[in-house]
């Protein structure tokens, strides 16, 4: 397994973001589309960085970056997004660079995140919302005891500017607290 950390959006370089989601372009592309458009130039990274941090400051989203401890090298990221703290409810999105799939960090660095989630935001539920075609996140979910909710029909547009189906996961805290 690679040995890995977590850091948080302050010790992120946008030259180091950028790096990530480019040579992840094609990797990312159908699952990924508003990552890729707001990291299209490296300006584009900037403002993006900037307005995470404008997010984060209002407590409206939560941002971890994935380093590789060998290299320091950035290999992916994980969020809370679409916090509703009225229903104590958010949804986590993750992405891990191609050359560090299949090595337990994103179950990892989610099981870290579902605990900040249910212990120190109090949320009540989790979902995961997922590409029918991405397999790797669908697992990433049952492992971590989500439960398949449903399918929204055509909720998504992908990277090709097709309207595709979600897959829809959550987690109670009830359901977390029973693990």
């Amino acid at each position: 397994m690679t040995n890995w950390k977590t850091d948080t959006l302050a010790d992120i370089l946008p030259e180091e973001f950028y790096a990530l989601i480019d040579r992840n372009r094609d990797h990312i592309a159908k699952t990924f589309p508003g990552t890729l458009a707001n990291n299209t130039y490296f300006e584009d990274t900037v403002a993006a960085l900037g307005q995470s941090a404008m997010n984060e400051g209002r407590k409206e989203n939560y941002y971890y970056y994935l380093r590789n401890l060998d290299t320091n090298a950035l290999i992916g990221y994980v969020l809370v997004k679409n916090i509703d703290r009225k229903i104590a409810k958010c949804e986590l999105a993750y992405f891990i660079d191609k050359d560090f799939e299949g090595k337990g960090i994103i179950t990892k660095a989610v099981g870290n995140l579902i605990a900040f989630c249910f212990e120190e935001l109090h949320m009540n539920k989790i979902t995961i919302c997922t590409s029918p075609v991405n397999y790797g996140s669908q697992r990433i979910a049952l492992k971590h005891g989500f439960t398949k909710e449903g399918v929204l029909r055509q909720e998504f547009k992908n990277g090709q500017g097709v309207l595709e189906d979600i897959f829809y996961y959550g987690l109670l805290r009830s359901e977390y607290n029973e693990r």
